[in-house]
């Protein structure tokens, strides 16, 4: 792959939980998606089952600063939760 600048890495196919992916160059950043699992998550008094989905995200920090891959990656947390808001976004 040439002139990339992000890539997708998925290894929940497989049943990769957890992983940290490596930038490679000429990428600047790299999301990695593992393998989703129904967890017990303590809301409201009581525990719930609850859709879990790992993603790490690792980045150039020459190129990307920290506080915009924080934005970043909380964009795409929420793109996951409410799919129908990526249909109002411009």
């Amino acid at each position: 792959m040439q002139g990339g600048c992000f890539t997708i890495s998925n290894l929940g196919g497989i049943g990769g939980t957890y992983f940290t992916p490596i930038v490679h160059t000429p990428e600047v950043a790299i999301l990695g998606v593992s393998r989703g699992s129904f967890e017990p998550i303590y809301k409201d008094g009581e525990f719930t089952p609850r859709m879990m989905l790992p993603l790490s995200l690792s980045y150039d920090h020459r190129v990307i600063d920290g506080a915009d891959a924080a934005r970043f990656i909380r964009w795409v947390v929420e793109a996951l939760e409410q799919p129908f808001l990526l249909t109002l976004e411009g």
